[in-house]
Parts: C-alpha cells; structure tokens; sequence
C-alpha cells in the first residue's frame, strides 16, 4: 500500500512540472492551441471571381459588334449584348456599370469578319486597357466558310485561344473572362430556312457551308451540314476545356449553343445575326452567368 501510495505521489509531481512547462500539448500560457483555434474564427477566403466588375473589354466578332441589327451591311456597337449603350438592350456593361460609367468603362475591340487566328490581337488590345472583366465570342466565322473543307482546324483554334489567354495575362493577370459558347448554326438553318426572305439573303454567300442550298434535303447536303455542326460542337469542347484551365474563366456552359433564336431575335436583312432583341437576349444570357454565385 505504501507503494502503491509513493508511485501516484510520484506520477502527480511530474505530470504537475510536465504541465507548467508546456510540454504535454504544446500551450502556451496555459492554453492548449486545439482550444485556441477552436475559439478563432477562420479566415474567409477571397473569392476568385468578382460578380461586379468595374470595367469590361468586349473581343470578338460580328455578333459583338452588332452587326446587320440596325440597318443592312452595317455595326451597330450601340446595341452590341456586351458593351451597347441602348437602354432597349440592356448590354452587359449597362447592368453591370450603369449607364453613367459606360463610355469610359467599357470598350468594344470585336471585329466583324474576324476569326480565331485574330483573337490574340485583340486581347493584347483588351489587356492595355487592365479591364476587370474580358468578354469573348468568337468561333462563328470560323465554321462559316464557303465549303466545309475551309474551316478552321480544332488544332488551329485550341493554339490561337491558348495564345489568347497567354497574352491577356501577360498584360493583364486578374481580369475575369467570360468565354460564350459558339451559336448552334443547324438550329439557325432549320429556323431560316422556311422564310423566303432568308433562303433569297442566303444565297449571296452567308455562311455558305451550313445555308447553302437552304431546301436541299438531300444526303450530300445533309452530310455538309453535319460536317459543320461537327466542328462547332468541336470547337465549343474547346472553348469549354482552354477556359477550365485558368481559374479566372468562366465558359457559358452551352447557353449560347442552346439558345433557340427565332425569326424575332434575328436580323431581318440577313436572317443570320441577331437582331436588337437577340442582342438583348445574349446580354441577359450573359449578366446571369458572370453575376451567378
């Protein structure tokens, strides 16, 4: 018993002098840290992605140019969905800057005709101006060739849309991209193509590897087709992977693609690009993406 009595002596004296020098859980003044950083609040982490950006740069073609949407064979940037200044529309930069800070927070480098060879161009033009925010539509033109065998290689437009990307980082590291999807063109022949007025405008040469030939039913056209809704498709997995691998992109995971564009939202001297409502209906396609939590 006495000792049984001396070794419990013994353990208490220890554990006492372990105790008062810190050393059985690593405390300080007499507080173990696992108590500590259960009474601290963690740190919240800051958010990638801002949903309000100040400043918005627009790439791009045609369609962000708002071509044909105002009058024939003309832009018409004062409609465009990313950086218009028409309150009808809405644009992208309306919502996001207000109609105050529009003019000298929002610039429209998209050229109509252009493809994705040119896109590097213009995002070092968009990365000298530092926006918050890049949009890109792009890819349109480059499946809109006069024949199939025309059209960009997918190898061709995954190398210029990483260059792209590189450059505007070089310029300009933090700016937010949102990337829209390239339009669903089968869906835009089958619209088009039982107006009369749209099947006489296509014959002049619109996006003659889809809407060539808008009536023919037959297995050569339908294969035509299908080669160019191939490659849109391609070019939107593109569009999809390049931006997944730079924590700044948004990709409009198919909106565009999915849109149903009627003859409203179509312009009625080309029935091919969008009109002042489709406009407003990308503007609002994209205000839901880049604003989304």
């Amino acid at each position: 018993m006495r000792g049984r009595r001396r070794f419990r002596t013994t353990v208490a004296v220890v554990t006492a002098a372990l105790l008062s020098a810190g050393a059985l859980s690593g405390c300080t003044a007499g507080e173990p840290s696992a108590v500590r950083s259960a009474t601290r609040p963690a740190p919240s982490p800051t958010p990638l992605w801002d949903v309000s950006p100040s400043s918005v740069a627009a790439v791009g073609d045609s369609m962000t140019r708002a071509f044909d949407a105002c009058a024939v064979l003309s832009d018409c940037p004062e409609v465009s969905w990313a950086t218009g200044t028409d309150t009808a529309v809405n644009s992208l930069a309306l919502r996001l800057l207000g109609p105050e800070k529009v003019a000298a927070r929002s610039w429209n480098l998209a050229r109509t005709g252009a493809r994705m060879a040119e896109l590097p161009e213009q995002m070092a033009g968009a990365a000298a101006r530092r926006p918050e925010l890049v949009t890109v539509m792009m890819g349109a033109n480059d499946a809109c060739r006069p024949t199939p065998d025309l059209m960009t290689p997918v190898e061709d437009f995954r190398a210029s849309f990483e260059t792209a990307l590189f450059r505007l980082r070089k310029g300009a590291p933090k700016a937010q991209v949102y990337v829209t999807s390239v339009p669903d063109l089968k869906r835009l022949w089958s619209t088009g193509r039982v107006d009369p007025v749209g099947r006489q405008v296509w014959k002049l040469g619109i996006c003659g590897a889809m809407l060539a030939d808008a009536e023919d039913l037959g297995p050569a056209a339908e294969r035509r087709r299908t080669a160019v809704q191939d490659r849109v498709v391609a070019y939107n997995r593109v569009l999809k992977e390049v931006c997944a691998g730079d924590v700044r992109c948004r990709y409009d995971g198919g909106a565009v693609f999915g849109f149903r564009f009627d003859g409203e939202q179509l312009s009625p001297w080309d029935w091919f690009h969008p009109s002042k409502d489709g406009q407003a209906r990308l503007a609002e396609l994209a205000y839901r993406r880049i604003t989304a939590a």
